[in-house]
Parts: structure tokens; sequence; C-alpha cells
């Protein structure tokens, strides 16, 4: 496989961001976002990913953390995108179980060009202190249309807003190492389409 980087800088009038990711790091991170919940999430990420991650948010937050958070997911995805080229030679499709104390997440994700977010979750859902989990969606919806993945997130369930929270960061960042590693059998693009 090439040289699997990728970086970028996004301004608009709500946000200005300095990301940048190696797929084949080993889950070092550099997370500044002004959101302390949110930067944890993004190291956790990115130390169970392997992705190594750098991330520089200058956001309005005094505003609310909305932007802050989705535009960050858009900027992942894109550089994902951007790092993992035509796709030639990774498995694809992962998935992952990940406990949290008393919480349990499941998430499945197939890199397949097709953007879609599938998050099921019980209908009242706890917030993390000072992190809406609302804010858990917007970011994995940004993640899923830029990244251009199917991304199946389900809370299978949990009480504490923190542990569900977590426990689903870390098992979308372990469904996309399985999905982005290098498998040995495959060769050219893991599609019967010959493109992804």
């Amino acid at each position: 496989m090439s040289d699997r980087k990728a970086s970028q800088e996004r301004n608009t009038a709500e946000t200005k961001i300095k990301l940048s990711l190696n797929l084949d790091g080993n889950g070092s991170s550099n997370i500044a976002t002004g959101i302390p919940f949110f930067d944890h999430m993004l190291t956790l990420f990115s130390k169970h990913s392997l992705i190594d991650l750098a991330v520089e948010v200058d956001g309005d937050i005094e505003v609310d953390f909305h932007h802050t958070v989705e535009d960050t997911g858009i900027v992942i995805g894109e550089c994902l995108r951007k790092a993992l080229g035509d796709k030639s030679g990774i498995r694809r499709y992962g998935h992952a179980y990940v406990p949290m104390d008393e919480t349990l997440s499941r998430t499945v994700i197939d890199l397949s060009n097709r953007p879609q977010l599938e998050l099921r979750t019980p209908d009242r859902v706890p917030d993390a202190q000072n992190f809406p989990f609302t804010l858990v969606e917007e970011f994995c919806r940004a993640l899923a249309a830029n990244l251009r993945c199917n991304l199946h997130i389900e809370l299978l369930y949990g009480r504490d807003g923190h542990h569900i929270a977590e426990s689903i960061f870390k098992s979308m960042a372990r469904a996309l190492r399985t999905a982005a590693e290098d498998d040995p059998r495959m060769t050219g693009i893991p599609s019967t389409k010959d493109v992804l």
C-alpha cells in the first residue's frame, strides 16, 4: 500500500480547522478543538483506530459546540477518503462491539463510497456532562457523508452519557481500523464493480 496520509485546512465564518492524519500510524494524537470532552473522544478515536491524528480547531464555541463538532467530522471524513485512495487491497468491511462499563455499542462499516448513517438508539439517550448526545450523531453523520461510507451504529444498552459516547467512538474506531487494513489475500479493488 502507498503512503496513506492526508491533511487539510478548512476555513468558514464559523470554524477554522487544520487537520492531518496517517491511516498507518500507531494511534498518536494532538487534539485541540476547544471542547475538552470532544478532544477526549477524538483522542480515543485515534488510539483505537491506530490512526495518527492532529486536529486544531478555532470555532465559534461561544455560540455552541455544533459547528465545531460537525465541521471536524466533515474534515476527518474528507481526509480519510483521500488517504484511502482507490482502496486497493483493503478489507473494506469492519465491525466492532465495544463495552464501556454498563454500556455496549456496535458499529458496522462499509467503505463503499455510498454515504449512509444508520444510528439506532433508545428514544432517550442521556447527555454526557457539557456535551449533548445530539452532537455525537452530528459527528457521525458528517463523517459518514464525507468519508462516503455506510456507517451503522447501534447503542445496544447503556445508562451513563459519557460511557455511551465513549463506547460509540471506540466502536467506530475499531470498525474503521479493520475496514481500512490491508488484506493480504485481496488483489485490486474489493468490489465486483472494480471501483469503490
